[in-house]
């Protein structure tokens, strides 16, 4: 023992465990805990098993705590000079990450850690190792995930920018004795969504299909003002979906005035069934189309989001009725939250 740490005296071994115990930073505690356990008479063999540290780790902290004493534990990168990944290097690596490869002249459409190196080092003359980008990546928030595909609106910035704030001056200024709706559609497929999931190291979890696949049809509402929820499911995706859903919501607001529904530009939207039945509800039902491709515009889309993520992707349902039991007891639990909510902010 006397070969790895020097003995050293009660007192002063009750100090360094007083500064493991205090010390707040993990690299440093890493180096007093090794400490710690060789002066209380453990081999290195046996301190690299309990910490999980390689063998060469102890002596290496073992030599230096033998030379320096406690100075020794200390972090010496300090003296290598300027630190790399500063406030002003972090802030520009968040753009690059945001942007595409493309923009900064790659021909790859994935950015790699290699690939950030290079164009960081262009772009604020700092070059950083590998490693060092992992670091600076994890420093940001920075994550590997599956990019959202999206369809570009074909309006102009500026018509599409209008009909927005058209919509949203509606909703913001609604009046007294009118509602206010967003709309969409949603399918339900007995065949599952396959989506990630955890797993353990080796294993790969089975998704079991039925192989025929079936298919149902919501169309669902939700109130703009107070999240509640009016759906209506069916076995087409047809006009018919959709005036079944407009009936219902002049049931559920037999009060309002008006119904305004916020909705994308899909056919069965425009087509001469929904045009018809509008004009035999004299007027209490208004379709407000939002432009092409904005589905972030659409709030519900959120809901149609939660519901996939939380009962149809990975779904282990052998029959399509025990699939739609789950989705209905999912959107009644939501409206019964949203009508929790409304009670509480009036109370």
């Amino acid at each position: 023992m006397d070969g790895i740490v020097p003995k050293v005296r009660f007192a002063d071994k009750r100090r360094v465990l007083d500064r493991m115990r205090r010390c707040r930073e993990a690299g440093l505690k890493g180096r007093y805990l090794i400490v710690v356990n060789l002066l209380s008479g453990r081999s290195a063999k046996q301190t690299a098993e309990v910490l999980g540290v390689g063998r060469s780790t102890v002596y290496r902290v073992a030599r230096r705590f033998r030379e320096q004493g406690e100075v020794g534990l200390l972090d010496r990168r300090e003296d290598n000079g300027q630190v790399k990944l500063d406030e002003r290097y972090l802030s520009d690596l968040h753009e690059v990450v945001r942007g595409h490869p493309e923009q900064y002249g790659w021909s790859r459409p994935t950015w790699t850690r290699e690939m950030l190196v290079r164009t960081m080092r262009a772009q604020t003359g700092v070059t950083v190792h590998v490693a060092t980008m992992s670091r600076a990546l994890r420093r940001i928030g920075a994550r590997r995930g599956r990019p959202r595909p999206s369809v570009r609106c074909p309006w102009s910035q500026r018509a599409r920018n209008r009909r927005l704030r058209r919509i949203r001056e509606l909703l913001e200024t609604l009046p007294k004795g009118h509602v206010a709706v967003y709309e969409d559609e949603v399918d339900i497929h007995l065949n599952p969504k396959v989506g990630w999931d955890w797993m353990v190291r080796g294993q790969q979890k089975d998704v079991p299909t039925p192989g025929q696949n079936e298919k149902r049809y919501l169309a669902g509402a939700m109130n703009a003002a107070t999240g509640e929820l009016v759906w209506v499911e069916g076995t087409r995706k047809a006009s018919d979906l959709f005036v079944q859903l407009l009936g219902k919501l002049r049931r559920t607001y037999a009060e309002a005035k008006v119904i305004h529904v916020v909705l994308d530009n899909y056919r069965i939207h425009h087509s001469r069934i929904t045009r018809t039945a509008l004009a035999s509800f004299d007027g209490r039902i208004v379709l407000h189309f939002l432009p092409p491709y904005c589905p972030q515009a659409n709030k519900i889309e959120r809901l149609w989001e939660d519901l996939h993520a939380e009962v149809t992707r990975n779904h282990r349902c052998g029959s399509m009725e025990a699939l739609m039991e789950n989705v209905r007891r999912f959107l009644r639990r939501r409206a019964r939250s949203a009508q929790r909510r409304t009670q509480r902010q009036a109370a």
